[in-house]
């Protein structure tokens, strides 16, 4: 989504950094935008107090930092004209993704709730729920996509996120305790909706993790970021997708949640049934892994009497 800002950077100037310069964004709000510091605070206290992801509360935060960067105003003091001009201007650039307009949107219906303008957070344009289906990579193009980068470290995290079905956050806050070498198994915690679960570690990765382990002795975090005990940051997971892409020579819109899709529709195709899988990923619903029943290559039997499979050896 970062990336996809820079026809309202071009077309309106309001934002001044780096488009993948999240945090810098907040600062800039905090500091240019009078009340805007007094209100975020509330707003993500209360976001919190509901138990989103982490990963929700910052990408909520970011933005109402940016629409009130484009109308130079604190939330509160945005009239309805100013957010539709706003809303308007992302739903024309044809580069803004849909999942961008639906958190702005869903970001300012809870502000509006917080501080109890239902009026306002009511007069919001409802959202339709439009599902496509997924980028799913072959198996041939994640041979190439495992064999790009040139460090162990970054070959081993693509084919973890690939065999277990990761999510980039949760491949980031993994430890060294989670990975369970005798039993194959991955301890996920409080993931998306603070739900934990255990997925399948594969028994090549596990030769791959206990190399990169050797080697590169990580403490707390699996995968540790440039400081000391952090863990390793989605943004270097994804240039690390980015840059191994480009090695690879694959040409696929594609994110390094293609990884995933591709894991579930992989096991689909491989005859493991939809609720396993949907255990794998830690959906909450089973229609959220019902779409790669639309992506997977199924070989259908001819319909035929189950009477005829009786007496067959």
């Amino acid at each position: 989504n970062y990336n996809n800002m820079s026809k309202l950077t071009k077309n309106y100037g309001w934002l001044n950094t780096r488009p993948n310069s999240a945090k810098t964004l907040m600062e800039r709000a905090k500091r240019e935008i009078p009340g805007f510091k007094e209100h975020i605070r509330k707003f993500e206290e209360q976001i919190n107090i509901k138990s989103y992801a982490p990963s929700t509360v910052f990408s909520y935060s970011r933005c109402i930092a940016q629409i009130c960067l484009y109308c130079r105003k604190s939330p509160l003091d945005l009239d309805l004209d100013e957010i539709n001009s706003y809303l308007f201007a992302m739903k024309t650039d044809r580069d803004m993704s849909d999942t961008f307009f639906k958190h702005t949107v869903y970001s300012l219906r809870f502000l509006f709730r917080v501080y109890d303008r239902e009026d306002r957070a009511i007069r919001l344009p409802s959202m339709k729920n439009k599902r496509k289906l997924p980028v799913v990579f072959s198996q041939q193009e994640l041979r190439r996509l495992f064999k790009a980068p040139q460090r162990l470290k970054q070959r081993v995290l693509l084919s973890l996120i690939y065999s277990a079905g990761l999510r980039v956050g949760e491949v980031c806050r993994l430890k060294v305790s989670d990975i369970d070498f005798h039993r194959k198994q991955i301890h996920v915690r409080e993931s998306k909706n603070n739900k934990s679960r255990y997925v399948v570690l594969s028994a090549y990765i596990a030769e791959g993790l206990k190399q990169y382990i050797k080697g590169s002795k990580p403490q707390a975090y699996l995968f540790n970021g440039r400081l000391k005990g952090t863990p390793l940051g989605h943004s270097a997971v994804q240039q690390t997708f980015r840059l191994a892409m480009k090695k690879a020579g694959i040409i696929k819109e594609a994110c390094v949640h293609t990884l995933r899709h591709s894991f579930a529709t992989h096991l689909l195709e491989q005859g493991v049934d939809i609720v396993s899988i949907k255990d794998q990923l830690g959906h909450a619903h089973i229609d959220a892994t019902m779409v790669y029943l639309h992506v997977a290559r199924l070989h259908p039997s001819r319909v035929h009497s189950p009477f005829d499979k009786l007496y067959k050896p």
